[in-house]
């Protein structure tokens, strides 16, 4: 993740960038006394968050973060002022957030904890769940196809059950409401089951999940999940979060009234 200081004032950015490597310490921050050379390094190498002075001589933050914005529209821009005054025209701008002067470690955390456009953490799995909005499944975030939809829903139902294992019955009467037990579902399900191990086998992340005789089970551990990210805290995560969780599925219900109201 790049992040950026914008201030003219050498002892004040020194401060900015000091702070940020602190509150941030998996990020990359690059500190800039002069707008023109922030410009530039967005747009050969993106960042994810700005933390700008508004009060420079030549370029105003505020104009600073109208060009910044023109390059990159998700940019989180966070006004760093000693002049409460200018808040009105900073959110205008939809900044993510303020802080006064000095910036603080503290204050720092604090505005990068509530960004307008919540930054994700650096992947280090291979298969992502989203299960905010409508349940998706990627690997090395491209898409993973499924030949059924129920195929699908049976490993959006694993994803939902957080790693715990799930006996045939009881997907029989999740995937079918009626929960009839038939040899003819017992079929099914076996062949829905065979699809998802053919799918994850397919690249190269055959771990994801775990069979036994009659249970099986999604391995937590193997796989990246927002909702799972949500319930320890990822700021991401809590941030991303809108009230809708694998929408397409009625059963998913239950988990949606057991997680906190959208705001």
């Amino acid at each position: 993740m790049n992040v950026i200081a914008v201030d003219d004032e050498r002892l004040a950015l020194d401060t900015l960038v000091e702070s940020i490597e602190k509150s941030l310490p998996e990020a990359k921050a690059y500190g800039f006394s002069k707008p023109e050379k922030a410009l530039e390094f967005v747009l050969e190498n993106g960042a994810e968050i700005a933390f700008l002075d508004i009060k420079m001589r030549g370029m105003t933050g505020l104009e600073l973060a109208k060009r910044l914005k023109d390059i990159k529209g998700d940019i989180n821009i966070v006004f760093v002022t000693g002049y409460s005054e200018y808040t009105l025209d900073a959110f205008r701008l939809y900044a993510s957030d303020y802080i006064l002067k000095p910036a603080t470690p503290e204050a720092v955390k604090t505005a990068t904890e509530h960004l307008r456009y919540p930054v994700k953490p650096k992947r280090e799995k291979k298969i992502r769940f989203q299960c905010f909005g409508d349940f998706e499944a990627y690997a090395d975030d491209k898409p993973l196809i499924f030949g059924r939809t129920k195929a699908k829903e049976l490993l959006a139902y694993l994803v939902d059950r957080m790693g715990m294992s799930v006996t045939m019955g009881e997907l029989m009467t999740v995937i079918w409401e009626d929960g009839a037990d038939t040899n003819s579902r017992q079929s099914n399900l076996r062949n829905l089951i065979a699809e998802l191990r053919h799918v994850f086998l397919s690249v190269g992340a055959e771990n994801v999940i775990v069979k036994s005789r009659n249970r099986i089970a999604v391995n937590r551990e193997a796989v990246d999940c927002d909702y799972y990210d949500f319930l320890r805290h990822i700021p991401y995560a809590v941030n991303s979060y809108r009230g809708e969780y694998m929408s397409q599925y009625s059963w998913a219900e239950i988990t949606t009234a057991s997680l906190p109201q959208c705001k």
